[in-house]
């Protein structure tokens, strides 16, 4: 019965126009929607009321949270579910927001107390049955600019789809089992790669970030796909495929047919 509730009160809020300064903001803030078809659009415009009617947006260091802040990073977090079933990120609830870069104490455990030199800067991160956190100014950057190839948004929530089936290991869970382990052959393949084209210091689509372990490199991967899709297809064509089969987009085949910058 509780789902049954759950998923008329979804459908009742996806079939509700987004108010008119909200669509506003998403087409200002978040520009590589302006390349999503009627049909995307709106489907992204109904999630993002799901989205916002179930999760919990704190502001911390002193931020005040805003309506522009919970669209933009909605936005976001939802380009992520289009065009497939989705429980809208269950295991996470809230979302706390920096004004910017913060710090954290280091992540050890023992008795001995930390100080300050051993504080460790961070742009966001993303918990298992936790919540997601986020600099502003960084969740902003990463969508006005989407052809960076850096989205702290999409990067951080990859994890949180990661971790669906109860591990976060780079592995999501996939509409087509039998493609699992195929992925897990080429996320090995592909994270090697980058990790040598970084030591090598070789130009690279992906970001480096990505080199330090697969559950960095699938979060990485997802910003490229969708910041620097028609680079990725051609330089990693086989991982672009299996981004596109698990996410059921095509982000290059919208930069092609787009008549000019989003």
């Amino acid at each position: 019965m509780l789902g049954f509730l759950k998923r008329r009160r979804r459908e009742r809020l996806r079939r509700r126009p987004l108010p008119p300064e909200w669509a506003a903001i998403v087409r200002r803030n978040v520009p590589c929607t302006r390349r999503l078809t009627p049909d995307e659009r709106d489907e992204l415009h109904g999630h993002v009321l799901v989205f916002l009617n179930e999760k919990t947006f704190e502001g911390c260091g002193g931020l005040e949270m805003t309506d522009e802040i919970r669209v933009t990073v909605a936005a976001q977090a939802c380009l992520l579910l289009l065009g497939r079933p989705t429980d809208y990120y269950p295991k996470m609830r809230t979302i706390l927001v920096y004004p910017a870069g913060y710090v954290v104490p280091p992540s050890r455990f023992g008795p001995r107390p930390w100080d300050d030199a051993e504080l460790e800067a961070r742009l966001g991160e993303s918990w298992y049955r936790g919540p997601v956190v986020l600099s502003w100014d960084d969740a902003r950057q990463g969508a006005i600019d989407p052809r960076d190839g850096r989205n702290l948004v999409l990067h951080e929530f990859a994890h949180q789809l990661d971790s669906e089936d109860g591990w976060m290991d780079g592995t999501p869970p996939m509409a087509d089992p039998g493609r699992r382990e195929a992925w897990v052959r080429l996320l090995a393949d592909e994270h090697r790669r980058l990790a040598a084209d970084v030591r090598d210091e070789r130009p690279t689509v992906l970001d480096a970030y990505g080199a330090a372990g697969e559950v960095e490199f699938f979060a990485v991967a997802t910003e490229a796909f969708f910041e620097r899709p028609v680079a990725l297809r051609r330089r990693h064509p086989e991982l672009y495929a299996h981004l596109k089969a698990m996410y059921r987009q095509d982000p290059a085949a919208r930069a092609e047919d787009a008549p000019g910058p989003p």
